[in-house]
């Protein structure tokens, strides 16, 4: 019997192959979507590392359970003030880092 080499991919390769090519409008919507997944996964385990309900955030926020919710689920629909917001709440620091024209800009 003779060994049949198996070709491999990286996870980049994949996703140029099924999902599209860096800088189009599928690969874009990919990394957002992905992006904000993270985040909200982030705001779940900043709350239970807290032992807070989603409710109990949700009054420290002032927001309703289910904005809560949404936003560990998938913070694509939530304002930049509001994940401040909740991240304050949950006396956890976080860090946006935005590029201008090759130059960094800080906002934290």
């Amino acid at each position: 019997m003779e060994k049949s080499e198996i070709k491999s991919y990286s996870l980049t390769e994949m996703k140029d192959k099924y999902i599209g090519q860096i800088g189009t409008k599928e690969r874009e919507e990919y990394e957002y979507e992905l992006r904000m997944d993270v985040l909200g996964r982030m705001i779940k385990t900043a709350r239970q590392e807290r032992n807070l309900t989603q409710e109990q955030l949700g009054e420290l926020v002032g927001v309703q359970k289910s904005q809560i919710s949404k936003l560990e689920s998938s913070a694509n629909s939530a304002t930049i003030d509001t994940i401040l917001r909740v991240f304050k709440a949950l006396k956890a620091e976080i860090n946006f880092n935005v590029k201008l024209e090759e130059q960094f800009i800080k906002l934290a």
